[in-house]
């Protein structure tokens, strides 16, 4: 099974047969244990990487650090969940360090990112301070190299 988890991980749009190669199982059985872990949610999606600036289409990704008060009896998860059910969120995670939550959204432009952040994330109640980090160009995004044109670096020689 760690086998499987780990090359879908590195290559999550590996067609069933190619994988049953890979692994040298038979692609029923394969199919019964990737439908076993997607039921358990083991494995939670397998996602499309997207390069939205090549696609010209408008996306601003923010990554926002936020301190919270914990919760009695809930800790830092009753806040978590109110974060996360925003159709805004990408991502929620609880962090060690001078915040406790690191959140990541996506939104059509700067504005409307940061009237989320002012009038639904740091108006919930235990939000104590966030902090809004807007990315400007990504790079590589889940092992993939985001724009992999390999350059020549060597230096001209003239005679």
């Amino acid at each position: 099974m760690k086998e499987l988890l780990e090359l879908l991980d590195k290559e999550p749009a590996l067609p069933l047969n190619k994988l049953a190669i890979m692994l040298d199982t038979p692609e029923e059985e394969l199919a019964q244990t990737i439908k076993r872990l997607e039921d358990e949610k083991i494995i939670i999606k397998r996602p499309a990487i997207i390069n939205w600036e090549k696609a010209g289409l408008d996306n601003v990704t923010a990554v926002i650090d936020v301190k919270i008060t914990p919760q009695r009896e809930s800790g830092f998860d009753f806040i978590a969940e109110r974060i996360y059910r925003f159709p805004e969120v990408h991502s929620v995670s609880l962090m060690s360090g001078a915040y406790d939550l690191l959140v990541i959204i996506q939104g059509q432009t700067l504005k409307e990112v940061a009237q989320f952040v002012s009038d639904k994330l740091a108006t919930i109640d235990g939000v104590i301070s966030t902090t809004t980090h807007f990315m400007l160009k990504k790079y590589k995004e889940a092992g993939v190299i985001i724009e992999d044109e390999e350059a020549d670096h060597r230096l001209v020689i003239t005679p």
